[in-house]
């Protein structure tokens, strides 16, 4: 099985909803390490997985959704707490949509809070 990932970092803005979380409550920032890690078995004709500058276009389509906005005020977390759970989720669900290889066998998003604590999730294809 084959693999390749980048990694890009932004800031967004959330809050936490339905539990008191203190601090966590009210806006505040984040920096997020956005890793994403693509499998398959088979290599295209160049033997790339995916160029990974098809891969930068993605991250540029995708990142610009989030960076520096507020989580909580876009629709894809309507009655959603921003967790870096959903948030993971959320962005693996953006790369599927825009990703167009039949040779992948799964998507995995990783989403780093401030270096210190992550979420991911795993799209099989």
């Amino acid at each position: 099985m084959y693999s390749i990932g980048l990694k890009r970092n932004f800031q967004a803005y959330h809050y936490l909803i339905g539990n008191d979380w203190g601090e966590e409550n009210k806006p505040h920032s984040h920096k997020y390490w956005l890793e994403v890690i693509f499998e398959g078995e088979s290599l295209d004709r160049n033997g790339f997985l995916i160029d990974i500058l098809e891969i930068e276009k993605m991250f540029d389509e995708i990142v610009i959704k989030y960076e520096n906005n507020i989580l909580n005020e876009l629709s894809q977390f309507k009655d959603l707490n921003p967790s870096i759970e959903n948030l993971s989720r959320i962005i693996c669900d953006d790369f599927y949509r825009i990703i167009n290889k039949d040779n992948l066998v799964s998507i995995t998003v990783k989403i780093w809070e401030d270096e210190i604590a992550y979420a991911s999730y795993r799209k099989v294809l």
